[in-house]
């Protein structure tokens, strides 16, 4: 369903310990808006809901809810770290086009929910 690398697992587990909460899982979902139509997001979960799908990859608990699944399904987390700055990234095979912000994209089926970057 979904990856993630060692750079990102890494950092997930390095946050997870700043914040004195091993146990939780990291929460992969999508939601409507942005300038391609659909903006990823990530956090801390401490309570999963009973339809989310888990996976256990690199020593973190991922999960995600059914509404996600669909246009996450074959992602790679990643966590980037260069001159331009540093952060979690998607690389996501159902996206037809993403916005230069690398937070939004679209998979062809959510272009009416397009909006400015601003």
């Amino acid at each position: 369903m979904v990856t993630i690398t060692n750079s990102a697992s890494g950092k997930v587990q390095e946050l997870m310990e700043r914040e004195g909460n091993a146990q939780q899982a990291l929460r992969l979902y999508v939601a409507g808006g942005g300038c391609s139509g659909l903006n990823y997001g990530m956090a801390f979960d401490e309570n999963p809901e009973e339809d989310d799908q888990v996976i256990e990859m690199e020593g973190i608990r991922i999960v995600v809810d059914s509404y996600s699944a669909p246009y996450v399904k074959g992602a790679e987390i990643d966590y980037v770290d260069g001159l331009m700055g540093s952060g979690f990234t998607i690389h996501n095979p159902n996206a037809t086009s993403t916005c230069a912000c690398g937070h939004s994209f679209d998979t062809g089926a959510n272009a009416g929910t397009k909006r400015s970057c601003h």
